[in-house]
């Protein structure tokens, strides 16, 4: 399997690229719920607007929840090796 690795400190994902990646998925998975400005911005509470959490997530990379491993149409957010492991197959 080819694998694409991107440091998304070092290059960072534009908007639209967010929004490609996204798609049709609920925006709120894509949020990082361990990065400290979603604890203090109270996101579980208070989550913001869609294009309001592209934006946050094109400056500031680790809202993103990583790492995102794409295969085809298939995503898997986050580390789950049993996920990993249905997308390879």
């Amino acid at each position: 399997m080819e694998f694409e690795s991107r440091d998304l400190d070092k290059e960072r994902l534009s908007e639209a690229e967010l929004e490609e990646l996204i798609g049709d998925r609920d925006y709120k998975e894509f949020l990082n719920t361990r990065n400290e400005l979603y604890r203090t911005r109270k996101m579980k509470e208070r989550p913001p607007s869609r294009a309001e959490a592209i934006k946050l997530m094109a400056k500031e990379p680790n809202l993103i929840r990583r790492p995102i491993a794409l295969q085809g149409s298939q995503m898997v957010l986050g580390f789950d090796e049993a996920a990993y492991r249905k997308i390879i197959e």
